[in-house]
């Protein structure tokens, strides 16, 4: 009979696995407990680490959705955040405004104009570089220029996102480089971007497939990066982005028959031909209607409201609205209050 000192090599070893498996047991129970708390303290309304296809078509002047597929869903908008961005500016600075460029512009990563510390752009220079070559270096010098610093011109563009509807965004920089504190979804925008195109000057550098700035050595020569310009009949804008956590994006304009369309694609590998699928979709379906004068047509008369504010000459604002084409709705006018 063996004694205590006798063990055999086999039960030694048996008794170490037992250990090694409470051992194991206890790792895993607190594992758990931290895993779960970290999620209790999550926000809920950051953009999941995979980032969620999101897509949305609305008419501009109106804000109607025509078609939508997950428009909320909360995600990373990479540098179609730099539609904001130059609203924003287009809203503080004149477009001869001549900025100085800081060095904190100058070599930024990701895409670039190549700014180099001192030399001199106007703001309608620089605009060009952020919207058709997409310049980070370009969103960080005109952000300095507006507010200041970067983190005081985020603050003015969660503001302008607000007063354009965005109710799910939050933006931390002015080119979309990847934060997970930096989101907005679809719909939100598609509001902001339909708000930008309220602004002449946006309108009309989102739409310019060529263009030469700058004089001297910073004279430069930007071809837009939006092949939606040439591939689609109509089309006037907007803005690409993409980063490995966003995926491939994609705001869409286009203008027909005096209907124009804001198309939002995100993280979608094929966004260009998603893009014309949706807008070629909206664009067959619906058409611009001109809405009655007063007295308000009643809701007997029609099946689809439309809330609409009245001047002080009695007209009616929007005065037309996106319809079916098959003849299906009928708008009825509702006044706002």
């Amino acid at each position: 009979m063996m004694t205590k000192n006798e063990r055999t090599p086999g039960s030694a070893i048996g008794a170490v696995w037992r250990n090694l498996g409470i051992a194991s047991l206890v790792i895993l129970f607190l594992a758990v407990c931290v895993i779960a708390a970290i999620a209790v303290y999550i926000p809920q309304n950051t953009a999941d680490a995979v980032a969620q296809r999101g897509e949305v078509v609305l008419e501009a002047s109106t804000g109607r959705v025509l078609y939508s597929d997950n428009m909320n869903a909360v995600t990373y908008p990479a540098s179609t955040t730099k539609i904001l961005t130059a609203l924003v500016v287009l809203e503080h600075l004149p477009l001869g405004y001549k900025v100085k460029i800081p060095a904190c512009a100058a070599g930024v990563e990701g895409s670039s104009i190549y700014l180099r510390k001192g030399e001199v752009l106007t703001v309608e220079d620089l605009l060009y570089g952020l919207m058709l070559r997409s310049g980070n270096d370009a969103a960080v010098a005109l952000a300095c220029a507006v507010a200041g610093n970067v983190e005081n011109f985020a603050e003015l563009m969660n503001a302008r996102a607000k007063e354009c509807g965005a109710e799910n965004s939050h933006f931390v920089n002015p080119h979309g480089l990847h934060d997970d504190d930096h989101y907005t979804t679809a719909y939100d925008l598609a509001l902001i971007t339909a708000e930008a195109y309220g602004n002449d000057d946006f309108r009309r550098i989102a739409a310019t497939r060529s263009v030469t700035v700058g004089e001297g050595e910073s004279k430069r020569y930007f071809t837009n990066k939006n092949k939606l310009l040439t591939l689609f009949e109509g089309a006037n804008g907007v803005k690409t982005g993409y980063t490995t956590k966003s995926g491939r994006c994609l705001v869409g304009g286009a203008l027909r028959d005096g209907m124009q369309l804001v198309s939002v694609v995100l993280n979608r590998y094929d966004m260009w031909e998603e893009t014309e699928r949706i807008l070629q979709k909206c664009f067959d379906e619906y058409r611009m209607r001109e809405l009655p004068a007063m007295p308000f047509p009643g809701e007997g008369e029609g099946n689809l409201a439309v809330e609409v504010e009245l001047d002080g000459e009695g007209n009616v604002h929007p005065s037309a609205y996106p319809v079916k084409k098959d003849g299906s709705e009928v708008p009825y006018l509702v006044p706002r209050r």
